[in-house]
């Protein structure tokens, strides 16, 4: 068999440490996804990585597959790049956490480690992360916050499209009204102004704007002349890259003099890769981890899509150093004693591979047609992308029947069921194909007011089967009358997955939550669940102290190098 590279063990003249030199395209690319600490050579084909036992097994798991060339030992220098910690001016926050008492303003009761997390906000002085766990209420906790704070209000919520009714009916639920000489009005709520258009026009004086991300920057100006005190981003992962309009338009309004209190929230800031943590915390508290290039040569590596990945031995102080200054995090299982456990399954079932091929070579034909005809990058990308979006239809469609079999079985035994698909037309052919129990449904482009008739028949008991799409269903809505979810496609994010589980496991949930994910044999499912797991790893050590444990992880990644080389070589 041919070499697809070489290999030699070099001393590194900067470190004074001994380490692996591999070079050549495929055998950089397939280490770059195996090795998790890994630098760039002076060359385009190099890569140097450590030499420890994990490595070293690494390398004989190719090497039994794949011949490389042994070369002699040698002296090498690698680049010097001087990093440089961040180093925070910023007081820590005190760990230990009392039982706030909620302002009058505030209508309702806390939990007790809801009273904790007020006085959290108040120690942060309302600038901070509220990252608990999915169903532990970081929405009433923060309206509690803003009663309970001095000169909060006017106050600006900027949220994903789906849940601004919720946020009106929370505030309308548990906030009291104050007057201007801060006479507490028992029977009003704050007056709400709901922005749903991008024209811009002068806005009304109230307590409270809502708004979604995707207006915001048509309306920053007009919000920036209302004197706001406090704004909170729900969701606040939305805010995850630098490089987007959403970014640009709370970083600009949040930096006007009047904005006191920054607040974002989210159970899983991160969706696909720790560094996504830096624009959010630039937001919250600008200057905490550095800018983004000491960031990044603090606490990161850059692989082999130029994608910044935290680096292993990084992660905990990563996550010490958010939890001492901006982050408060609480899973579910330390708060919730009485909440049942949530299990999950990886369920291979069968897929019509038949078809799966035949559309795939029909995609993949189209594709190297249109990649010859693309007259730029750009061209060449989108056709890329829109080949492997084309990939994972097909092979949603292609186990489409055996995942109706399987939800029927479960319908069987006259259990409540959340189904969650990716593509319309998948949602479509499973609504269609399981009339018999009578579902609901959500979807992109509903309502306000169907979406949540949908949701309230759901949780009334009058539909026994709701079938949602899972970007559409994983926020801003409670489906605890179910106790089984089952994933009829995968999402890349495994926050995306995590979301749509805790609409079912959260407070007011009962029972024991059954996560079942339905992998179709030798189709794309095989790969984007190794990724899943990958990118799990990296989010659990950053966020929690434990991560969850995958078996074979290291076959599985081997698996997905295999995959990616096959695609390379051809």
């Amino acid at each position: 068999m041919e070499n697809i590279g070489t290999l030699e063990y070099v001393l590194d003249k900067y470190s004074k440490i001994w380490s692996w030199k591999i070079t050549g395209d495929r055998a950089v690319s397939m280490i770059s996804r195996l090795v998790s600490e890994a630098w760039y050579g002076e060359n385009i084909n190099e890569i140097i990585i450590p030499d420890s036992t994990e490595t070293v097994k690494q390398l004989k798991l190719i090497m039994d597959r794949y011949p490389l060339e042994i070369l002699s030992k040698s002296a090498w220098q690698r680049k010097i790049v001087k990093t440089y910690a961040p180093k925070p001016t910023i007081s820590p926050i005190k760990l230990k956490l009392k039982r706030a008492k909620p302002g009058d303003q505030f209508r309702g009761k806390l939990l007790n480690f809801q009273k904790e997390g007020l006085d959290f906000l108040l120690k942060s002085s309302g600038n901070a992360l509220l990252a608990d766990e999915m169903g532990l209420g970081k929405t009433v906790q923060t309206l509690a916050y803003t009663a309970s704070e001095k000169q909060t209000f006017p106050l600006l919520v900027v949220a994903p499209l789906v849940t601004l009714k919720n946020w009106e009916r929370e505030i309308q639920k548990f906030l009291k009204k104050k007057s201007r000489n801060g006479r507490i009005i028992e029977s009003e709520s704050p007056s709400v102004t709901m922005i749903r258009t991008g024209k811009s026009k002068e806005l009304p004086l109230t307590d409270v704007y809502i708004i979604n991300y995707e207006l915001l920057l048509k309306r920053n100006y007009d919000l920036a002349k209302v004197g706001l005190k406090t704004i909170v981003c729900d969701e606040v992962h939305n805010l995850r890259s630098k490089s987007t309009q959403k970014y640009k338009a709370v970083k600009k309004l949040a930096a006007n003099p009047s904005v006191h209190y920054r607040i974002g929230l989210s159970g899983t800031p991160i969706y696909n890769r720790g560094s996504e943590i830096w624009p959010i915390i630039d937001i919250l508290k600008p200057g905490l981890l550095g800018s983004f290039k000491e960031f990044c040569e603090y606490f990161c590596y850059v692989n082999e899509n130029g994608k910044a990945i935290v680096l292993e031995n990084k992660r905990v102080s990563l996550r010490n150093e958010l939890q001492k200054h901006v982050m408060l995090r609480r899973k579910k299982v330390d708060v919730l004693k009485e909440l049942k456990d949530k299990v999950r399954y990886k369920e291979v079932i069968a897929a019509d591979t038949d078809y799966y091929l035949e559309e795939l070579d029909k995609i993949w034909k189209k594709v190297e047609s249109e990649q010859k005809d693309a007259d730029s990058e750009f061209s060449k990308s989108a056709s890329y992308h829109r080949a492997i979006q084309s990939e994972r239809q097909i092979a949603g469609i292609a186990k489409l029947p055996h995942v109706i079999n399987f939800v029927k079985n479960i319908m069987e035994i006259e259990e409540n069921v959340v189904v969650f698909c990716h593509h319309k037309v998948i949602h479509k052919l499973l609504h269609e194909s399981l009339q018999e129990f009578s579902p609901v449904s959500i979807i992109g482009g509903q309502s306000d007011d169907l979406r949540q008739d949908q949701i309230d028949k759901f949780q009334k008991g009058e539909s026994k089967l709701m079938i949602a799409g899972i970007r559409a269903g994983n926020v801003g809505i409670n489906l605890t009358r179910a106790k089984y979810v089952i994933f009829a496609e995968l999402d890349w994010s495994p926050a995306i997955h995590r979301q749509a589980e805790d609409r079912l496991h959260r407070i007011g949930q009962k029972n024991t939550v059954f996560a079942y994910y339905l992998i179709g044999q030798g189709t794309l499912d095989d790969h984007v669940a190794n990724i899943l797991v990958d990118k799990s790893y990296e989010i659990d050590e950053i966020m929690d102290e434990s991560k969850e444990n995958y078996e074979n992880k290291d076959k599985a990644e081997l698996i997905l190098a295999q995959i990616q080389d096959k695609i390379r070589s051809k």
